[in-house]
């Protein structure tokens, strides 16, 4: 059995002047829930795209569970695929949904569509159209109508994005149930930070395109350290100084006045720079760094 349910090598995705993806190296390990992380326009979809076959990448290539595409015209089925609109039909009930998307794959199994509708915790439903279902219930469908052919692999395109807090935590539980006793390998994007570190085994951090970093969960929990944030007069004009001036690349803009700075520097050496320049310092204090401002901190300062 390959290690890696999927691998890709400098895959990349051009449109007329735009990349969209570029040259994306990954490898996400089988039965991990591998977190994309990035801003809307950061390259995430495109990514899940080109894996599910959906787009044709410029250049590169990838492979699912050891195999190319080309070379196992069978390897789709072995994924899961939800990327934008699930094409839910809210006139129907989940079941006819689940039936309909069922003949169209060509299974004929009632009692298989019956199971997953009880695991998704959609069964209960009955006879309810979908377009009366909340938010949390028809993402649940939706994740439910991609496990009819029983795949080993989920692409999850920001399942979570616009559910409450309780539909949330119902698909946090799906997902972790699946991977742990479904053995389902999972690759799922988000942009909301704190919901996606509840539910991933490792994370992908992209932005503009790039694959900026690969880390695991404990990876994660070591650098989210101390930071020291500082209130000044003009957090613009002290972020340039800290780089002209002492070389700090690492620290996060939080707002006009609010610098957090991740870099091991003394905080006096700060401070008596910034007032020789002409910044005025409000205040200086060591803080812990949480897991959205890690990710803001990475790459340089996001202004």
């Amino acid at each position: 059995m390959d290690k890696y349910a999927i691998e890709t090598n400098l895959l990349t995705k051009k449109y007329r002047h735009t990349t969209a993806v570029d040259q994306i190296s990954l490898q996400i390990v089988q039965g991990e829930i591998f977190g994309l992380i990035g801003e809307n326009g950061a390259g995430k979809s495109t990514l899940m795209k080109m894996l599910s076959g959906m787009v044709n990448s410029t250049s590169g290539d990838f492979k699912i569970f050891g195999h190319k595409p080309s070379e196992d015209k069978y390897l789709y089925r072995r994924m899961g695929v939800l990327i934008e609109e699930a094409g839910l039909l809210g006139s129907m009930t989940a079941f006819d949904n689940m039936k309909t998307k069922a003949l169209a794959l060509g299974c004929n199994d009632d009692k298989r569509l019956c199971e997953l509708l009880e695991l998704c915790d959609i069964a209960h439903t009955g006879k309810k159209k979908v377009k009366t279902f909340s938010m949390g219930m028809k993402q649940r469908l939706a994740i439910a109508m991609t496990l009819i052919q029983d795949p080993d692999l989920l692409i999850l395109d920001e399942p979570t994005n616009g559910i409450d807090p309780k539909g949330f935590e119902s698909i946090r539980k799906l997902l972790i149930r699946l991977n742990k006793e479904e053995r389902k390998t999972i690759l799922i994007s988000s942009h909301i930070l704190e919901e996606l570190n509840k539910v991933a085994t490792s994370y992908g951090i992209m932005k503009k395109g790039k694959l900026i970093e690969c880390v695991t969960n404990e990876e994660l929990n070591q650098r989210c350290r101390q930071y020291l944030q500082i209130k000044v007069d003009s957090s613009s004009k002290a972020s340039m100084l800290l780089e002209q001036m002492l070389s700090i690349y690492s620290y996060a803009v939080i707002d006009k006045n609010t610098l957090h700075i991740f870099d091991e520097v003394s905080s006096d050496k700060i401070i008596k720079m910034l007032v020789m320049n002409d910044i005025a310092v409000y205040s200086c204090m060591l803080n812990s760094q949480s897991l959205e401002e890690y990710f803001l901190s990475r790459n340089g300062g996001i202004k």
